[in-house]
Protein backbone atom coordinates (compact mmCIF):
# COMPACT_ATOMS: atom_id res chain seq x y z
CA UNK A 1 0.00 0.00 0.00
CA UNK A 2 3.21 2.35 0.11
CA UNK A 3 3.03 3.55 -3.25
CA UNK A 4 -0.78 4.04 -3.25
CA UNK A 5 -0.68 8.29 -3.84
CA UNK A 6 -2.79 9.87 -0.77
CA UNK A 7 -3.35 13.36 -0.41
CA UNK A 8 -1.26 13.41 2.79
CA UNK A 9 -0.37 11.31 5.59
CA UNK A 10 -1.68 12.06 9.14
CA UNK A 11 -0.44 10.11 12.68
CA UNK A 12 -2.90 10.39 15.32
CA UNK A 13 -1.81 10.09 18.93
CA UNK A 14 -4.42 9.16 21.84
CA UNK A 15 -3.78 9.19 25.21
CA UNK A 16 -3.66 5.56 26.16
CA UNK A 17 -7.03 4.14 27.78
CA UNK A 18 -9.94 2.63 25.74
CA UNK A 19 -12.25 6.31 25.78
CA UNK A 20 -9.36 8.37 24.32
CA UNK A 21 -8.34 5.49 21.87
CA UNK A 22 -11.61 4.52 20.15
CA UNK A 23 -12.72 8.57 19.23
CA UNK A 24 -9.19 9.24 17.89
CA UNK A 25 -9.39 5.61 15.88
CA UNK A 26 -13.00 6.79 14.04
CA UNK A 27 -11.92 10.05 12.99
CA UNK A 28 -8.56 8.24 11.88
CA UNK A 29 -10.94 6.33 9.47
CA UNK A 30 -13.01 9.51 8.50
CA UNK A 31 -9.54 10.98 7.56
CA UNK A 32 -8.91 7.49 5.51
CA UNK A 33 -12.28 7.98 3.01
CA UNK A 34 -11.09 11.57 2.63
CA UNK A 35 -8.07 10.05 1.05
CA UNK A 36 -5.32 10.42 3.14
CA UNK A 37 -3.00 7.91 5.08
CA UNK A 38 -3.79 7.62 8.79
CA UNK A 39 -1.55 5.93 11.00
CA UNK A 40 -3.15 5.18 14.90
CA UNK A 41 0.23 5.40 17.16
CA UNK A 42 -0.66 3.70 20.88
CA UNK A 43 1.93 2.63 22.79
CA UNK A 44 3.39 -0.74 22.77
CA UNK A 45 1.87 -2.38 26.25
CA UNK A 46 -1.63 -0.71 24.81
CA UNK A 47 -1.25 -2.14 21.01
CA UNK A 48 0.17 -6.11 22.30
CA UNK A 49 -2.87 -6.21 24.52
CA UNK A 50 -5.33 -5.14 22.16
CA UNK A 51 -4.09 -5.98 18.67
CA UNK A 52 -5.63 -3.85 16.52
CA UNK A 53 -6.90 -5.52 13.06
CA UNK A 54 -4.31 -6.67 9.99
CA UNK A 55 -6.64 -6.08 7.75
CA UNK A 56 -7.83 -2.38 7.47
CA UNK A 57 -7.27 0.65 5.27
CA UNK A 58 -6.01 1.81 8.84
CA UNK A 59 -2.45 1.43 9.45
CA UNK A 60 -1.38 1.01 13.33
CA UNK A 61 2.29 1.63 14.96
CA UNK A 62 3.47 1.96 18.12
CA UNK A 63 5.57 4.52 20.41
CA UNK A 64 6.53 3.74 24.47
CA UNK A 65 5.51 5.33 27.09
CA UNK A 66 8.05 3.45 29.11
CA UNK A 67 5.97 0.94 30.37
CA UNK A 68 5.68 -1.47 27.60
CA UNK A 69 5.36 -4.22 29.49
CA UNK A 70 2.31 -3.18 31.95
CA UNK A 71 1.71 0.09 30.83
CA UNK A 72 -0.11 2.45 33.53
CA UNK A 73 -0.69 -0.50 35.96
CA UNK A 74 3.41 -0.69 36.06
CA UNK A 75 3.75 3.09 36.84
CA UNK A 76 3.77 4.26 41.12
CA UNK A 77 1.55 7.07 40.21
CA UNK A 78 -0.07 9.22 38.03
CA UNK A 79 2.78 11.73 38.05
CA UNK A 80 5.45 9.09 37.50
CA UNK A 81 3.70 7.75 34.47
CA UNK A 82 2.84 11.18 32.68
CA UNK A 83 6.32 12.23 33.55
CA UNK A 84 7.84 9.29 32.31
CA UNK A 85 5.74 8.93 28.74
CA UNK A 86 6.60 12.60 28.42
CA UNK A 87 10.42 11.62 28.19
CA UNK A 88 10.31 8.16 26.67
CA UNK A 89 6.96 9.41 24.39
CA UNK A 90 8.63 12.19 23.23
CA UNK A 91 11.61 10.44 21.84
CA UNK A 92 9.74 7.74 20.51
CA UNK A 93 7.61 9.51 18.63
CA UNK A 94 10.13 11.52 16.97
CA UNK A 95 11.72 8.08 15.92
CA UNK A 96 8.43 7.40 14.32
CA UNK A 97 8.60 10.45 12.82
CA UNK A 98 12.08 10.03 11.10
CA UNK A 99 11.28 6.76 9.98
CA UNK A 100 8.61 7.86 7.93
CA UNK A 101 10.26 10.89 6.70
CA UNK A 102 12.11 9.11 3.35
CA UNK A 103 9.40 7.03 2.44
CA UNK A 104 6.50 7.58 -0.15
CA UNK A 105 4.22 9.22 2.47
CA UNK A 106 6.32 10.58 5.32
CA UNK A 107 3.97 12.14 7.93
CA UNK A 108 1.74 15.78 7.00
CA UNK A 109 0.21 15.76 10.17
CA UNK A 110 0.02 15.12 13.99
CA UNK A 111 -3.25 14.82 15.73
CA UNK A 112 -2.54 14.40 19.50
CA UNK A 113 -4.80 14.07 22.54
CA UNK A 114 -4.10 17.38 24.27
CA UNK A 115 -3.50 15.00 27.75
CA UNK A 116 -0.14 14.67 25.77
CA UNK A 117 0.55 18.25 25.07
CA UNK A 118 4.38 17.52 24.35
CA UNK A 119 2.97 15.88 21.17
CA UNK A 120 2.65 19.38 19.84
CA UNK A 121 6.14 20.08 20.73
CA UNK A 122 7.39 17.68 18.79
CA UNK A 123 5.53 18.09 15.96
CA UNK A 124 6.79 21.72 15.56
CA UNK A 125 10.21 20.46 16.29
CA UNK A 126 9.59 18.80 12.49
CA UNK A 127 7.87 21.52 10.95
CA UNK A 128 4.49 19.34 11.10
CA UNK A 129 1.05 20.59 11.18
CA UNK A 130 -0.49 20.00 15.10
CA UNK A 131 -3.88 19.43 15.83
CA UNK A 132 -5.17 18.90 19.44
CA UNK A 133 -8.18 16.31 19.66
CA UNK A 134 -10.64 16.98 22.23
CA UNK A 135 -12.31 13.72 23.13
CA UNK A 136 -14.89 16.12 25.94
CA UNK A 137 -17.54 17.89 25.43
CA UNK A 138 -17.27 21.51 24.02
CA UNK A 139 -18.95 22.89 27.68
CA UNK A 140 -16.23 20.89 29.23
CA UNK A 141 -13.36 21.72 27.62
CA UNK A 142 -14.32 25.49 28.00
CA UNK A 143 -14.97 25.18 31.89
CA UNK A 144 -11.15 23.62 32.07
CA UNK A 145 -10.40 26.57 29.55
CA UNK A 146 -11.65 29.25 31.88
CA UNK A 147 -9.65 27.92 35.52
CA UNK A 148 -6.33 27.25 33.12
CA UNK A 149 -6.50 30.96 32.51
CA UNK A 150 -7.68 32.24 35.89
CA UNK A 151 -11.58 33.26 34.70
CA UNK A 152 -13.15 31.12 37.12
CA UNK A 153 -11.47 31.25 40.48
CA UNK A 154 -11.28 27.58 42.45
CA UNK A 155 -12.53 26.99 44.97
CA UNK A 156 -16.30 28.09 44.20
CA UNK A 157 -17.62 30.19 46.94
CA UNK A 158 -20.57 31.11 45.17
CA UNK A 159 -23.51 29.71 42.88
CA UNK A 160 -25.23 29.76 40.77
CA UNK A 161 -22.09 29.74 38.59
CA UNK A 162 -22.42 31.57 35.07
CA UNK A 163 -19.86 31.29 32.15
CA UNK A 164 -20.87 32.43 28.21
CA UNK A 165 -22.58 29.55 26.32
CA UNK A 166 -23.45 27.52 29.38
CA UNK A 167 -26.44 26.86 31.32
CA UNK A 168 -26.45 27.98 34.54
CA UNK A 169 -25.06 25.61 36.21
CA UNK A 170 -24.70 24.41 40.90
CA UNK A 171 -21.27 23.30 42.25
CA UNK A 172 -22.50 19.50 41.03
CA UNK A 173 -23.01 20.00 38.12
CA UNK A 174 -19.21 21.12 37.40
CA UNK A 175 -16.68 18.63 37.06
CA UNK A 176 -15.92 16.61 39.84
CA UNK A 177 -12.45 17.70 40.16
CA UNK A 178 -13.58 21.40 40.44
CA UNK A 179 -17.32 20.20 42.57
CA UNK A 180 -14.46 17.95 45.21
CA UNK A 181 -12.04 20.25 45.66
CA UNK A 182 -8.30 18.60 46.10
CA UNK A 183 -10.26 15.10 44.46
CA UNK A 184 -7.35 13.41 42.16
CA UNK A 185 -4.61 16.59 41.43
CA UNK A 186 -2.47 15.11 39.12
CA UNK A 187 -5.75 14.21 37.02
CA UNK A 188 -6.73 17.72 37.40
CA UNK A 189 -3.52 19.06 36.56
CA UNK A 190 -3.37 16.93 33.55
CA UNK A 191 -7.37 18.41 31.68
CA UNK A 192 -5.66 21.65 32.45
CA UNK A 193 -2.75 21.22 30.87
CA UNK A 194 -4.62 20.39 27.67
CA UNK A 195 -4.34 24.18 27.54
CA UNK A 196 -1.11 24.87 28.38
CA UNK A 197 0.50 25.62 24.47
CA UNK A 198 -2.87 24.85 22.74
CA UNK A 199 -2.76 28.29 21.66
CA UNK A 200 -0.06 27.10 19.66
CA UNK A 201 -1.92 24.38 18.01
CA UNK A 202 -2.77 25.09 14.12
CA UNK A 203 -6.19 23.32 14.83
CA UNK A 204 -8.39 22.49 17.34
CA UNK A 205 -10.85 19.73 16.58
CA UNK A 206 -13.40 18.32 19.28
CA UNK A 207 -15.64 15.70 19.78
CA UNK A 208 -19.13 16.69 19.74
CA UNK A 209 -21.65 17.71 16.72
CA UNK A 210 -22.43 22.14 16.57
CA UNK A 211 -26.56 21.31 16.85
CA UNK A 212 -25.97 19.77 19.92
CA UNK A 213 -24.16 22.23 21.96
CA UNK A 214 -23.97 25.12 19.40
CA UNK A 215 -23.61 28.19 22.39
CA UNK A 216 -20.92 26.23 24.11
CA UNK A 217 -19.03 25.72 20.60
CA UNK A 218 -19.43 29.42 19.27
CA UNK A 219 -18.40 30.67 22.64
CA UNK A 220 -15.32 28.85 22.87
CA UNK A 221 -14.40 29.47 19.00
CA UNK A 222 -14.43 33.29 20.31
CA UNK A 223 -11.20 32.33 22.39
CA UNK A 224 -9.58 29.46 20.14
CA UNK A 225 -10.76 28.58 16.81
CA UNK A 226 -12.14 25.21 16.80
CA UNK A 227 -13.71 22.41 14.86
CA UNK A 228 -16.36 19.94 15.75
CA UNK A 229 -15.90 16.84 13.98
CA UNK A 230 -18.42 14.49 15.82
CA UNK A 231 -19.87 12.21 16.40
CA UNK A 232 -17.17 9.70 16.06
CA UNK A 233 -19.15 6.86 15.95
CA UNK A 234 -19.05 3.90 13.68
CA UNK A 235 -20.41 4.66 10.32
CA UNK A 236 -22.80 1.57 9.76
CA UNK A 237 -24.54 3.63 12.49
CA UNK A 238 -24.94 7.08 11.46
CA UNK A 239 -24.53 7.99 8.04
CA UNK A 240 -23.29 4.31 6.80
CA UNK A 241 -21.03 6.04 4.01
CA UNK A 242 -17.38 3.77 5.31
CA UNK A 243 -18.40 0.82 4.30
CA UNK A 244 -17.70 -2.49 6.76
CA UNK A 245 -17.44 0.13 9.79
CA UNK A 246 -19.48 -1.41 12.34
CA UNK A 247 -16.70 -1.42 14.77
CA UNK A 248 -13.97 0.84 16.32
CA UNK A 249 -11.87 -2.16 15.99
CA UNK A 250 -9.91 -2.03 19.38
CA UNK A 251 -11.57 -3.74 22.26
CA UNK A 252 -10.09 -4.14 25.77
CA UNK A 253 -12.60 -6.97 26.99
CA UNK A 254 -13.10 -9.92 25.03
CA UNK A 255 -17.35 -10.12 24.38
CA UNK A 256 -19.35 -12.86 22.85
CA UNK A 257 -22.03 -10.47 21.35
CA UNK A 258 -24.74 -13.29 19.64
CA UNK A 259 -25.19 -13.84 23.73
CA UNK A 260 -26.36 -10.13 24.34
CA UNK A 261 -28.30 -10.37 20.64
CA UNK A 262 -30.44 -13.53 21.23
CA UNK A 263 -31.17 -12.45 24.60
CA UNK A 264 -32.53 -9.11 23.49
CA UNK A 265 -34.47 -10.53 20.47
CA UNK A 266 -36.26 -12.58 22.25
CA UNK A 267 -37.42 -9.57 23.95
CA UNK A 268 -40.39 -7.28 23.67
CA UNK A 269 -39.36 -3.59 21.96
CA UNK A 270 -38.31 -0.71 24.03
CA UNK A 271 -38.61 -3.45 27.33
CA UNK A 272 -34.96 -3.70 28.38
CA UNK A 273 -33.19 -1.45 30.73
CA UNK A 274 -29.20 -1.62 29.59
CA UNK A 275 -26.59 -0.87 32.86
CA UNK A 276 -22.73 -0.54 32.11
CA UNK A 277 -20.29 1.88 33.78
CA UNK A 278 -17.63 2.03 31.02
CA UNK A 279 -14.12 0.40 31.18
CA UNK A 280 -12.46 2.77 34.45
CA UNK A 281 -15.49 3.11 36.50
CA UNK A 282 -15.20 1.59 39.47
CA UNK A 283 -18.57 0.73 41.60
CA UNK A 284 -18.67 0.36 45.84
CA UNK A 285 -19.90 -2.51 47.07
CA UNK A 286 -22.60 -0.47 48.25
CA UNK A 287 -23.85 0.97 45.26
CA UNK A 288 -23.74 -2.55 43.73
CA UNK A 289 -26.24 -3.43 46.53
CA UNK A 290 -28.63 -1.33 45.64
CA UNK A 291 -28.55 -1.06 41.75
CA UNK A 292 -29.39 -4.81 42.04
CA UNK A 293 -31.62 -4.78 44.39
CA UNK A 294 -33.34 -1.83 42.40
CA UNK A 295 -33.13 -4.14 39.47
CA UNK A 296 -34.56 -6.81 41.33
CA UNK A 297 -37.34 -4.65 42.03
CA UNK A 298 -38.15 -3.60 38.80
CA UNK A 299 -40.87 -5.03 36.55
CA UNK A 300 -37.85 -4.53 33.58
CA UNK A 301 -35.65 -6.67 31.82
CA UNK A 302 -32.46 -5.82 32.13
CA UNK A 303 -28.84 -6.07 30.62
CA UNK A 304 -26.04 -5.41 32.57
CA UNK A 305 -22.55 -4.97 32.45
CA UNK A 306 -20.15 -6.27 35.30
CA UNK A 307 -17.01 -6.00 34.37
CA UNK A 308 -14.91 -9.49 36.10
CA UNK A 309 -13.17 -7.04 38.85
CA UNK A 310 -16.34 -5.78 39.92
CA UNK A 311 -18.31 -9.30 39.90
CA UNK A 312 -17.26 -10.28 43.74
CA UNK A 313 -19.31 -6.83 45.17
CA UNK A 314 -22.78 -8.64 43.44
CA UNK A 315 -24.93 -9.99 46.37
CA UNK A 316 -24.79 -13.43 46.70
CA UNK A 317 -27.21 -15.03 43.94
CA UNK A 318 -28.22 -12.62 42.47
CA UNK A 319 -27.70 -13.57 38.84
CA UNK A 320 -28.75 -17.07 39.51
CA UNK A 321 -31.98 -15.46 40.83
CA UNK A 322 -32.44 -13.14 38.21
CA UNK A 323 -33.06 -15.76 35.74
CA UNK A 324 -34.44 -14.71 32.45
CA UNK A 325 -35.19 -11.39 33.73
CA UNK A 326 -31.96 -10.66 33.91
CA UNK A 327 -28.46 -10.91 31.75
CA UNK A 328 -25.43 -10.09 33.57
CA UNK A 329 -22.26 -10.01 31.11
CA UNK A 330 -18.62 -9.12 31.68
CA UNK A 331 -18.52 -6.73 28.42
CA UNK A 332 -20.45 -6.44 24.83
CA UNK A 333 -20.61 -4.40 22.42
CA UNK A 334 -22.13 -1.27 22.96
CA UNK A 335 -23.02 0.38 19.83
CA UNK A 336 -24.59 -3.44 18.90
CA UNK A 337 -26.67 -3.45 22.17
CA UNK A 338 -27.96 0.11 22.30
CA UNK A 339 -29.20 -0.07 18.52
CA UNK A 340 -31.54 -2.90 19.69
CA UNK A 341 -34.98 -1.85 19.51
CA UNK A 342 -35.46 -3.87 22.89
CA UNK A 343 -33.69 -1.13 24.77
CA UNK A 344 -35.78 1.28 26.57
CA UNK A 345 -33.07 2.81 28.96
CA UNK A 346 -29.71 3.05 29.57
CA UNK A 347 -28.34 3.38 32.56
CA UNK A 348 -24.94 5.25 32.48
CA UNK A 349 -22.41 6.52 33.93
CA UNK A 350 -22.27 9.58 31.61
CA UNK A 351 -18.75 8.64 30.19
CA UNK A 352 -18.54 11.32 26.80
CA UNK A 353 -18.20 8.39 24.52
CA UNK A 354 -20.88 6.35 26.01
CA UNK A 355 -23.34 9.84 26.19
CA UNK A 356 -22.50 10.29 22.25
CA UNK A 357 -23.52 6.53 21.71
CA UNK A 358 -26.96 6.62 23.24
CA UNK A 359 -27.62 10.12 21.72
CA UNK A 360 -26.55 8.91 18.20
CA UNK A 361 -28.47 5.66 18.55
CA UNK A 362 -31.26 7.91 19.76
CA UNK A 363 -31.51 6.11 23.21
CA UNK A 364 -33.17 7.81 26.59
CA UNK A 365 -30.69 7.49 29.82
CA UNK A 366 -30.76 7.58 33.16
CA UNK A 367 -27.78 9.21 34.69
CA UNK A 368 -25.23 7.99 37.60
CA UNK A 369 -22.59 9.98 36.75
CA UNK A 370 -18.85 8.89 39.02
CA UNK A 371 -16.72 11.60 38.07
CA UNK A 372 -14.78 13.79 35.48
CA UNK A 373 -16.74 15.24 33.13
CA UNK A 374 -19.45 12.54 34.03
CA UNK A 375 -21.01 15.14 36.58
CA UNK A 376 -21.95 17.60 33.37
CA UNK A 377 -22.72 15.40 30.23
CA UNK A 378 -25.57 14.15 33.41
CA UNK A 379 -26.76 17.73 33.73
CA UNK A 380 -26.64 18.27 29.63
CA UNK A 381 -28.47 14.95 29.24
CA UNK A 382 -31.36 16.13 31.72
CA UNK A 383 -31.60 19.77 31.68
CA UNK A 384 -30.23 20.60 27.86
CA UNK A 385 -31.04 17.57 25.82
CA UNK A 386 -33.94 16.42 27.94
CA UNK A 387 -33.02 12.76 26.94
CA UNK A 388 -33.74 11.65 30.66
CA UNK A 389 -33.08 12.23 34.25
CA UNK A 390 -29.89 12.13 36.64
CA UNK A 391 -30.14 10.10 39.47
CA UNK A 392 -30.48 11.88 43.15
CA UNK A 393 -26.81 11.39 44.94
CA UNK A 394 -27.64 10.75 48.86
CA UNK A 395 -25.41 12.25 51.83
CA UNK A 396 -23.11 9.23 52.01
CA UNK A 397 -22.40 9.43 48.31
CA UNK A 398 -24.65 6.70 47.34
CA UNK A 399 -27.72 6.37 45.20
CA UNK A 400 -30.06 4.26 46.92
CA UNK A 401 -32.38 1.61 45.13
CA UNK A 402 -35.80 3.76 45.64
CA UNK A 403 -34.15 6.42 43.35
CA UNK A 404 -32.76 4.26 41.17
CA UNK A 405 -36.13 2.94 40.76
CA UNK A 406 -38.11 6.06 40.67
CA UNK A 407 -35.62 7.16 37.71
CA UNK A 408 -35.67 3.78 35.41
CA UNK A 409 -39.63 4.29 36.14
CA UNK A 410 -39.59 7.51 34.93
CA UNK A 411 -37.82 7.25 32.12
CA UNK A 412 -39.92 3.46 30.80
CA UNK A 413 -43.09 4.59 31.50
CA UNK A 414 -43.49 7.98 33.32
CA UNK A 415 -45.14 10.69 32.03
CA UNK A 416 -42.14 12.15 30.15
CA UNK A 417 -41.37 8.88 28.14
CA UNK A 418 -42.52 10.05 25.15
CA UNK A 419 -40.58 13.09 25.15
CA UNK A 420 -37.37 11.46 26.10
CA UNK A 421 -38.06 9.08 23.07
CA UNK A 422 -38.96 12.22 20.76
CA UNK A 423 -35.91 14.36 22.43
CA UNK A 424 -33.75 11.01 21.43
CA UNK A 425 -34.27 10.59 18.27
CA UNK A 426 -34.11 14.06 17.47
CA UNK A 427 -30.79 14.60 18.97
CA UNK A 428 -30.06 10.74 16.29
CA UNK A 429 -31.13 12.59 13.51
CA UNK A 430 -29.20 15.80 13.68
CA UNK A 431 -26.50 13.54 14.98
CA UNK A 432 -26.55 11.56 11.54
CA UNK A 433 -27.27 15.04 9.30
CA UNK A 434 -23.83 16.26 11.17
CA UNK A 435 -21.80 13.89 9.86
CA UNK A 436 -23.45 13.17 6.08
CA UNK A 437 -22.41 14.76 3.07
CA UNK A 438 -23.10 18.41 3.60
CA UNK A 439 -23.19 18.60 7.30
CA UNK A 440 -21.65 20.23 9.89
CA UNK A 441 -18.97 17.97 11.01
CA UNK A 442 -18.64 16.68 7.42
CA UNK A 443 -17.91 20.30 6.46
CA UNK A 444 -15.29 20.96 9.12
CA UNK A 445 -13.63 17.56 8.28
CA UNK A 446 -12.90 18.99 5.13
CA UNK A 447 -12.07 22.55 5.69
CA UNK A 448 -9.25 20.57 8.44
CA UNK A 449 -8.01 18.39 5.86
CA UNK A 450 -7.56 21.45 3.48
CA UNK A 451 -5.62 22.98 6.09
CA UNK A 452 -2.89 21.34 5.95
CA UNK A 453 -2.79 19.55 2.96
CA UNK A 454 -2.51 23.37 1.25
CA UNK A 455 -0.23 24.93 3.88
Amino acid sequence: MENKAYRGHVLTLPYPSLGHINPLLQFSKRLVSKGLKATLATTLFIYNTMQPPSSSSLQFDTISDGYDEGGFAQAESIHAYLNRMETIGSKTLADLIIKNKNTANPIDCIIYDPFLPWALEVAKKFGIFGAAFFTQTCAVNFIYHHVHHGLLKLPITSTPISIPGLPVLELEDMPSFISVPGSYPAYFEMVLNQFSNSDKADAILVNTFYELEPEAVDSMSKVCQLLAIGPTIPSFYLDKRLESDNDYGLNLFASDSSICNNWLNAKLEGSVIYLSFGSMASLSNKQMEELAFALKGSKFHFLWVVKASEEAKLPEKFVEEAGNKGLVVQWCSQLEVLSNKAIGCFLTHCGWNSTLEALSLGVPMVGLPQWTDQTMNAKYVQDVWKVGVRAKVCENGIVEREEIDFCIKEVMEGERRKDFQKNAKKWRDLAIKAISEGGSSNKNIDEFVSKFINS
